[in-house]
């Protein structure tokens, strides 16, 4: 492999860590990155796709980002691949068996932890697969960090013919600060592929002799770690407790307590336990700091060493200084009390979907339907779960929606027998894991409605594109997925696949009614793109006419964020039942005229200011 090295140009730049991470790549002459769309990963791929001699592409999953990358590594290129904590789970089944068979061209993964649960299902530590895979990790702590892990990441990566990689967390990904870069670019001339059966092809015959050379390799790792200048000790004047820390974590633990000593891992795994050895004979007490789970502490007390961690912090959420301070001060002698907080004035904002959302039609017609089982994913469309809808009954994972349906349907019970099952799923989500379950679906005779909501984009993540937009990442028309040819495909049939508008809220209704009591897979598929997009169209707002208002609050049950409640009143009937009455207002600003409310009203109290001609423009499907 060739590189030409550019002229070198020192400057500071405010980057965010996922900025930075682009930044890093780019400089260290990558050619091919791939990624799936997740907070708070999303903006590492499109940073990187600003910047020219990269190949870059947001792939239908984060599997097969990290096969796009390995395939380019093995061409000699150097490649990365960035994904959320839950992408690292589908990915697995790639870098697992890559780990044993090596790299040629540095190969880079980059993981985006979400500590704290800000945008996620679930709170995982990534910095298992290191230990499970063999593979070494890095851990930035704030955007300088960031930008030099990267780049030594691939010179690790080439020089010990393995995947690395990077760990971050939510705190590195969005904090922004000033960061050193060189400004140069490494121009690598990718070798080509070099056919070599026995090391690329993982049978089992292939496989086996690779293992004792995977072991050595780690045997080197770990010697590396122990004299690698990214584990830094920093002295301290109290040294009553010395902590071990990585990430993030170290930022915290040097804002609240900045006399005490602190071994500061950037390289974690292999863990450099002689190191640390040698730092805990400098201190009374040995704190292992880490987030989330206590793996560095398991390691450290199998290797005889006494240490202190999650028995005093918790094994969630982010260790800031105001969870360190008092967990960590009675081990000092100095009891702590929690300071007071004022209560807060601050009304509660539940997340809700945004005005003109093509999701709120679907679900003001599933919460408007008794017998259901509706199976969720994840999206937006999750917020389906929420008032005013609760219209959701489960959600795991992407894709899981068809999967689990199909199981609840085989697997029914006396009170579920009268019920429809309806499996909800967005278009991207789709295309990432949800055609599989769809096809297992139809093949093992499964009786569930499909709510394919296409809004044109990934919207939960904002507005990234997919197979189904007609775009690419770079906004360049592609092949467009064409969702009814799709399901046919699968084996649906073609009675079965259902195109609606989901502004048409009668219709909309009507639709979900009369498939649900199918017996047999079906597919209903919207067609309205998501309103942030530029695919979406304005048009005139509403407002609500007080002298034809009635107060039944259906245009409420919409769960429009355009519409609110202006008032309340209580009303007393002829046999003295009591009835609330809810009138509405619709505020203009937010208002993009979309129509559905009117659907809703009765009394059509619902209006335009000033009457035009609707004309609602959706562009075609296929």
């Amino acid at each position: 492999m060739n590189a030409v090295v550019h002229a070198k140009i020192e400057s500071r730049h405010l980057l965010s860590g996922n900025e930075a991470v682009a930044r890093a790549a780019w400089e260290a002459g990558v050619r091919v990155a791939a990624a799936y769309p997740g907070t708070p990963s999303t903006e590492i791929l499109e940073n990187i796709a600003l910047y020219p001699n990269v190949y870059s592409e947001w792939s239908v999953n984060e599997k097969v980002s990290v096969e796009v990358a390995i395939g380019a590594s093995l061409a000699g290129s150097r490649a990365l691949a960035a994904m959320k904590h839950v992408g690292m789970n589908v990915a697995s089944d790639a870098f697992m068996t890559q780990s044993l068979a090596g790299v040629v061209g540095g190969l880079v993964i980059v993981v985006a932890d979400d500590v704290g649960l800000s945008s996620s299902q679930n709170e995982q530590d990534s910095r298992y697969w290191g230990r499970f895979g063999h593979m070494p990790i890095l851990e930035p702590a704030d955007s300088q960090d960031t930008y030099d892990m990267v780049k030594r990441a691939f010179d690790l990566s080439e020089h010990y013919e393995v995947p690395v990689i990077v760990r971050m967390t939510t705190r590195v990904c969005h904090v922004k600060a000033m960061v050193k870069v060189t400004g140069q670019r490494i121009e690598q001339t990718a070798a080509g592929f070099v056919k070599n059966p026995r090391r690329w092809v993982m049978t089992p015959a292939n496989a086996k002799p690779r293992l004792p050379a995977m072991h050595q390799r780690e045997r080197q790792l770990q010697a590396l770690s122990e004299t690698c200048d990214l584990n830094i000790t920093f002295t301290g004047d109290d040294r009553r407790i010395g902590f071990v820390t990585s990430g993030p974590a170290f930022m915290h633990v040097r804002e609240t307590f900045p006399n005490a000593p602190v071994l500061k891992l950037g390289f974690s795994c292999p863990p450099p336990l002689e190191k640390i050895r040698a730092f805990a004979s400098q201190v009374d007490t040995l704190v292992v700091v880490e987030e989330t789970e206590p793996l560095l502490e398991t390691e450290i007390r199998a290797a005889g060493l006494e240490v202190r961690g999650k028995d005093v912090l918790p094994r969630w959420g982010e260790l800031a200084p105001n969870v360190l301070r008092p967990a960590i001060k009675p081990l000092l002698g100095e009891p702590y009390q929690l300071p007071t907080r004022p209560q807060s004035t601050v009304f509660p904002r539940p997340p809700t979907m945004c005005a003109s959302c093509p999701h709120l039609g679907p679900y003001f017609a599933l919460s408007h339907i008794r017998n259901l089982n509706i199976v969720g994913d994840i999206g937006c469309y999750t917020l389906g779960a929420g008032h005013p809808w609760n219209a959701l009954d489960t959600c795991t994972c992407m894709g899981a929606s068809l999967s689990m349906a199909h199981g609840m349907d085989k697997g029914r019970g006396e009170s579920d027998e009268k019920k429809s099952i309806v499996a909800v799923i967005g278009d991207s989500t789709f295309l990432h894991m949800g055609m599989q379950g769809l096809l297992n679906m139809i093949y093992n005779r499964g009786n569930v409605t499909v709510l394919l909501l296409d809004n044109r984009s990934v919207g939960m993540t904002g507005g990234q594109e997919n197979p189904g937009t007609g775009q690419d990442l770079h906004g360049l028309p592609a092949p467009r997925v064409d969702f009814a040819k799709l399901a046919e495909a699968l084996g649906v049939r073609p009675e079965r696949i259902r195109m609606v508008d989901p502004y048409e809220l009668p219709a909309m209704v009507k639709l979900v009614r009369e498939e649900t009591k199918m017996n047999e897979p079906s597919v209903i598929i919207t067609n309205r793109p998501c309103s942030l997009t530029d695919r979406f169209e304005r048009f005139q707002p509403y407002e609500v006419i007080d002298d034809r208002c009635t107060g039944c609050g259906n245009c409420v049950d919409l769960g429009c964020p355009a519409i609110f409640v202006s008032r309340r009143e209580t009303v007393t009937a002829k046999n003295g039942k009591s009835k609330e009455l809810i009138f509405a207002r619709i505020d203009v600003n937010i208002c993009t005229g979309c129509h559905m409310c009117v659907e809703t009203c009765a009394p059509e109290a619902i209006v335009q200011p000033r009457p035009q001609n609707r004309v609602i423009r959706i562009q075609p499907h296929a």
